[in-house]
């Protein structure tokens, strides 16, 4: 058994903390609900805050580029802190840029909010990215960081649609400040369920630098990049592909991207579960699929009923990335988890923004399908950056991931 940089003193856990598991889980629901719910409420906050659509654009461009600089920043300042204090703190915060985005008087105080969520999201995710290794058993470790990610999908599926719904019936303040009471809500169950969590050894510049010379953690950051890009790059104008190249209707996308996002939770639970028998194949078939799965679109998915299931397959693979992805990164360093999921973390929140940016420039410039390609080939470098990586998963001298 090795220390990890996370633990007080070398032991072992005789029992799983599935409560604090959930509960971090709800955290992270909020935290993405909270990123994401502003594009569900764009016109009337825009309209109501007298700024154009493409203005009121930035409550989503701003929360995410800050989360992707507060993932390393904050593990970095916050030292030797009790990772628990940092959570509740986080939440807290998270309560407090809600309630302002509610009360909002105009849209310089609205953007303001939006950094507080920003550093929120990305604070909260860098330290709950790698918490399962330490409210769980070792062999149980994979199905606690699915259940975790699974906040994920499940913000996707019902946090988003849901304040959205709520937004456009008792008005998008209204949304805004049901966040603001949930978020204090799950902030009083953090206190009740989390343990003491407390660094021995604190994140710092060094350990960060480190990763990018750790091949397996390189690898995961690499393919991290990779694949999400690629994925939002074409995820982005998944509206116009179903469309324009199925045939379907645009009063069908909503309940499409809404089975989207239950085929998404459906594989998140089943990678989580892969992932602990077969680490680097899984990880490996994820990025194939989607590769192979984007490319084939324009090819397979001209008809309505061949569109809808590969959008649902595109959903059941994607599902399962977080969840890989991340315990690639806890596998390659098993020493600094939290250095390593910072890393992550930033990584994948600037890919999401990036993809996006990018997948426009090729839709404005070419066809759509040719975004298709563009995705597929940054989903193959994905693969390859997989494939061509020593499976360290299965090397007897790779050290166990132990709490």
């Amino acid at each position: 058994m090795i220390e990890t940089q996370h633990a007080a003193e070398p032991v072992t856990l005789q029992t799983n903390r599935w409560w604090a598991v959930v509960a971090v889980a709800i955290g992270t629901f909020l935290l993405v609900t909270a990123e994401q719910l502003p594009i569900g409420l764009l016109s009337p906050t825009g309209e109501a805050l007298r700024v154009s659509a493409g203005m009121a654009g930035l409550m989503v461009t701003v929360a995410s580029i800050v989360a992707a600089v507060a993932a390393p920043v904050v593990p970095l300042v916050i030292g030797r802190l009790d990772r628990r204090v940092l959570l509740i703190v986080l939440m807290g915060l998270m309560t407090a840029a809600n309630a302002i985005s509610a009360v909002a008087p105009n849209f310089g105080v609205m953007l303001v909010s939006r950094v507080l969520v920003g550093i929120a999201i990305g604070g909260f995710w860098a330290v709950a990215a790698g918490l399962a290794v330490r409210l769980v058993t070792e062999a149980a470790v994979p199905k606690a960081t699915a259940v975790i990610f699974g906040g994920v999908g499940a913000a996707n599926v019902l946090g988003v649609p849901l304040g959205t719904a709520l937004g456009g019936f008792a008005g998008w303040r209204l949304a805004f400040g049901a966040l603001s009471v949930l978020a204090l809500l799950v902030s009083v169950v953090l206190i009740a369920v989390l343990p003491p969590l407390v660094a021995t050894e604190p994140v710092s510049l060094r350990q960060l630098g480190e990763q990018f010379r750790n091949p397996g953690a390189r690898a995961g950051i690499l393919a991290t990049f990779l694949l999400v890009t690629g994925h939002f790059a074409a995820y982005t104008f998944i509206g116009p592909i179903v469309q324009q190249l199925s045939r379907i209707g645009a009063e069908f996308v909503g309940p499409l991207l809404l089975g989207f996002g239950v085929a998404g939770i459906v594989g998140n639970f089943v990678a989580g579960a892969a992932i602990g028998r077969a680490m680097r194949p899984t990880v490996l078939g994820i990025a194939a699929g989607l590769a192979g799965l984007v490319l084939l679109y324009p090819l397979l998915g001209e008809g309505p009923t061949s569109g809808v299931l590969l959008v649902l397959g595109w959903g059941l693979i994607f599902g399962g990335a977080s969840v890989s992805l991340q315990t690639w990164m806890i596998k390659a360093a098993p020493t600094a988890v939290e250095a390593a999921s910072a890393l992550w973390v930033a990584v994948f929140n600037l890919a999401i923004g990036l993809g996006a940016l990018l997948g426009g420039v090729v839709v404005d410039h070419l066809a759509l399908p040719a975004v298709l390609i563009f995705a597929g080939a940054l989903l193959i470098l994905a693969a390859l950056a997989i494939w061509t990586t020593r499976d360290f998963d299965a090397d007897p001298t790779s050290p166990p991931v132990n709490p």
